[in-house]
This record gives structure tokens, C-alpha cells and sequence, in this order.
């Protein structure tokens, strides 16, 4: 489940609803991506986009110019051999490589589903090492209504250990967002982390060499994270990036998760920055958008794509 599906459950998120900004990229220009260690990388579900097939989302970054894809884990464990072969031939002749998809376990439910799931990713896992990929993510909810902090800690440490466990044996990295929006900690009764120092905690607890971070700008601005707080990791660590803007009509602290921007939409973020922290370390891997926006939600497919190219490439000559 995306986080935007999971928190339009609450009331909150209808609250935001009625908020979502237009998508302001007039003063954003036409750029070919630059020659950066990262990847612009291409996830349609969290930019609005209906790719029903991995051979369409291929073509798909091939005719707007993306550099990475998601791997849909469940179409790729369902080719056949050739199949397989086929497309991987595709993809690598376009020099399109893979970048990150989200954990198919649901660990934030009951103790029943997460095992169910827990059964499934094996398959999965498998499916991704012989297409070559090696990314997973999920996120973390700052609140929960039941559970207190170190009852929560626990509970999130032991599923995702058991989680990584099975994807480092297929070669496979799991990256862990922090969402970092004050608004959300009124969601329940109990708080839980919002912020980068939070999650290192968490993966101390887990304490897998293959689980590591997600980063989000959004949230990197939200939580009141630093530049030198990125220049202390290690690239290695972190799984994926997703680069946005955040509202100029809302303060810091009254930034909505489900209501963001398009890179350099505002300019509220300090994205020039950010990048630039990512370029010291060396950091080489995927670099997508997750505005959550629901003027780029409601444009068709290869407008969207564009947009969100057009304002990725955009961002990415900060630091060309």
C-alpha cells in the first residue's frame, strides 16, 4: 500500500484534499538529465501515472528519457525465462537500469497478514535477483494508535529484520523512510519517529547490513534534518531518494504529507543542497519524485511523465 493510500484512510487526509495545490513550473526550463552519479528515476505510481505492464513502464522512461525504473516484483517473478531474457535484453540495450519498489509486506497490520506476506517474499525476492534488481523500500508511520514507543520500536525492528533476512539472501537492499510531517502526529494517540537521528535508532535495532535509508526532501525539510546529518552517511546505505518541494503557503511545521510539489516548484526546499550532499558522498543510485500532487495526478500519462522530467532534469543542473 502507498503511504498516500494508507493516510487518505484518515480524516486528516481529507482535510488535504481540499488543499492540493497547481503545479507551478513556468520558470522551469528544458534540460537534457546532466552526467551525475544518480539516476532520474522512473516510479509511476507515485507521480500519477498507470503502467500496467514492466515492459510498458520501459518503454514508457525510454520515450521521456528516464535513466531507471521500478521493478514490479509480482510481473517479473511471473516471466518465464525467456520472457525474462527478452526484456532484460530491452532494458539494457536502452541503458535503462532498475531502481527501487516497495516492500510487498504489509508489517504495520496484524501479526496474521504479516506473516501471510512474509511467506510471499521469498518469491519475490527470487524474482528480483534474476532480473538484476536489488532495491526494496517502505515507510515508516510517525504515530500508531495503540502501540507506545519502545512497543512499537520492537515490533517494527523484529518484522523488518525478518524482512531483510530474506532479502539479503537474494542480494537484495531494503531503504526505510522517516516522514517527517508534524501534521501527522496528531493522526493517533501514541508518536513514534519522525526524524533521520529516530531512524538510525530503528536500524540499530534491526541491525542487517542490507537495510538502510530512504531519503526524502519533504521530509529531510519537515523534520528540521541537515546537510551534515547526509555528508555523515554512508552511500552504501541508502536504498533510494525522492527529491520534492514543499508549499510556499504553509510553514514548516504545518506542511501536509499528502500535498507537496514537483522539484524548484517553489523553491521552499533547499534542493541545490541536498544534491549537492549526495554528490560529495558519492551516493549512485536511484533519484525519483513523490509529490503526491493532485494537479500532476490528474494529467494524462505522458504529460505527467514529462512534467515530472522536465522538473526533475531541472533540479538535477543545481548541480551539474
Amino acid at each position: 500500500m502507498h503511504r498516500r493510500q494508507f493516510i487518505q484512510k484518515t480524516a486528516l487526509a481529507a482535510t488535504a484534499a481540499t488543499l492540493l495545490p497547481k503545479i507551478n513550473s513556468s520558470h522551469l526550463t528544458t534540460h537534457s538529465s546532466p552526467m551525475l552519479p544518480f539516476t532520474l528515476d522512473l516510479n509511476p505510481g507515485i507521480i500519477g501515472v498507470s503502467a500496467n505492464s514492466q515492459a510498458e513502464l520501459l518503454q514508457m522512461a525510454i520515450r521521456h528519457g528516464y535513466q531507471s525504473i521500478t521493478p514490479f516484483s509480482g510481473q517479473l517473478a511471473d516471466m518465464s525465462a525467456e520472457e525474462l531474457s527478452e526484456f532484460t535484453a530491452a532494458r539494457q540495450a536502452a541503458h535503462i537500469s532498475w531502481g527501487s519498489t516497495n516492500l510487498p509486506v504489509q508489517f504495520r497490520e496484524s501479526e496474521e497478514r504479516f506473516q501471510q506476506d512474509l511467506a510471499q517474499l521469498p518469491r519475490h525476492a527470487a524474482a528480483m535477483r534474476a532480473a538484476g534488481a536489488t532495491r526494496m523500500n517502505t515507510w515508516i508511520m510517525p504515530t500508531h494508535p495503540d502501540l507506545h514507543y519502545s512497543a512499537n520500536m520492537r515490533q517494527h525492528a523484529e518484522r523488518l529484520r525478518a524482512c531483510g533476512q530474506i532479502l539479503a539472501d537474494s542480494g537484495i537492499q531494503l531503504g526505510l523512510e522517516y516522514v517527517g510531517a508534524k501534521t501527522l502526529m496528531a493522526r493517533d494517540r501514541f508518536a513514534f519517529i519522525r526524524t533521520l537521528v529516530e531512524l538510525q535508532d530503528l536500524l540499530l535495532n534491526i541491525g542487517l547490513a542490507n537495510v538502510g535509508y530512504v531519503l526524502d526532501t519533504f521530509h529531510w525539510h519537515c523534520a528540521e534534518d541537515s546537510v551534515e546529518q547526509i555528508l555523515a552517511l554512508d552511500p552504501a546505505s541508502i536504498a533510494s531518494v525522492d527529491l520534492n518541494d514543499a508549499r510556499a503557503d504553509l510553514s514548516r511545521d504545518a506542511q501536509i504529507d499528502g500535498s507537496r510539489h514537483l522539484p524548484l516548484a517553489t523553491g521552499v526546499i533547499d534542493l541545490k543542497s541536498f544534491l549537492q550532499a549526495l554528490v560529495q558522498i558519492n551516493y549512485t543510485g536511484p533519484i525519483r519524485a513523490e509529490p503526491f500532487n493532485q494537479a500532476l495526478n490528474d494529467m494524462d500519462n505522458e504529460a505527467a511523465l514529462a512534467a515530472t522530467h522536465k522538473a526533475m532534469s531541472a533540479a538535477f543542473t543545481l548541480v551539474r
